[in-house]
């Protein structure tokens, strides 16, 4: 139960790639995969949260009603809440607008041991800023460049890097957008701009294929995740995550272990002059 990855650049053609779950694989199955992901992912938070020598960024990315917000939820909802963090982008501010497109985003960037999730990222600037012609192509196509250099940056320092694109069908948007019509608790999410930017569909589809493509690094790798299933997409996004940490859970035992050694000896060289004190 994995989304298709990309960690070079390379063409991306997101209509070759499915949306829905693979045939045989049932809701219960994954359910229980989630739970066992979930563990693990507890555990290896801990071992980063103790370590202190990494940091880990999810970045969501999707259409309107993708389930950004639901993934937040269902997934990190496994871990620990102290050291998780959300950060959300929307419409820059007057101050953000006044800095370069990365300012905002290098802010929000998570510090060694913590885990942060951007629900939107710094990829809306090639994204809408391109599909709506908010910058010239000059501006938003040299915005690839920049992008790898700063996750580049990010991944050099400590961060694991993890990019997941939520792919839902046009058919199963429309379901949603009309679900939150339909459900009192959802209604606060209605949106009209949400169906004014169905019209812009292939546009959006061209530029994350862009992004996605210009945009896969070895160190920050693309994850696109079939969506139009929330509890497939869960298993999905928990299983990038774990499949990226899981390659330093050595290395952050053997940091504890130092640590621990060090933090007995100080407690031991503690006692011996409470003792030496009792004495003189």
């Amino acid at each position: 139960m994995r989304g298709i990855r990309f960690d070079e650049p390379g063409k991306v053609k997101l209509s070759a790639i499915d949306t829905e779950p693979k045939k045989g694989i049932a809701r219960e199955d994954g359910e229980a995969r989630l739970a066992e992901l979930g563990e693990e992912l507890f555990e290896l938070q801990a071992l980063m949260w103790g370590a202190k020598t990494h940091s880990l960024l999810l970045v969501l990315q999707g259409r309107d009603a993708a389930g950004k917000d639901g993934t937040v939820k269902d997934v990190l909802g496994h871990l620990n809440p102290r050291g998780v963090r959300v950060a959300s982008f929307g419409v820059p501010s007057k101050e953000e607008r006044a800095h370069d497109f990365l300012w905002r985003i290098h802010r929000q960037a998570p510090m060694h041991g913590c885990i942060v999730a951007f629900n939107r990222s710094h990829y809306e600037d090639v994204l809408v800023v391109r599909v709506h012609k908010l910058a010239p192509p000059k501006v938003w196509k040299a915005r690839y460049a920049h992008i790898n250099s700063f996750e580049a940056g990010l991944a050099e320092a400590g961060t694991i890097i993890v990019k997941c694109f939520l792919h839902i069908s046009k058919k199963e948007q429309e379901e949603r957008l009309y679900a939150r019509e339909e459900k009192d608790y959802k209604a606060w999410k209605l949106n009209a701009g949400d169906w004014r930017e169905r019209r812009h569909w292939r546009a959006y589809t061209r530029a994350y294929e862009d992004a996605i493509g210009r945009c896969a690094q070895r160190r920050a790798p693309w994850v696109v995740v079939p969506a139009d299933k929330k509890w497939y997409r869960n298993v999905v996004v928990a299983d990038a995550l774990v499949e990226a940490l899981r390659p330093f859970k050595g290395r952050w035992e053997k940091t504890l272990e130092r640590i621990g050694i060090e933090g007995r000896a100080e407690l031991a060289a503690y006692r011996e002059s409470l003792a030496a004190d009792r004495l003189s």
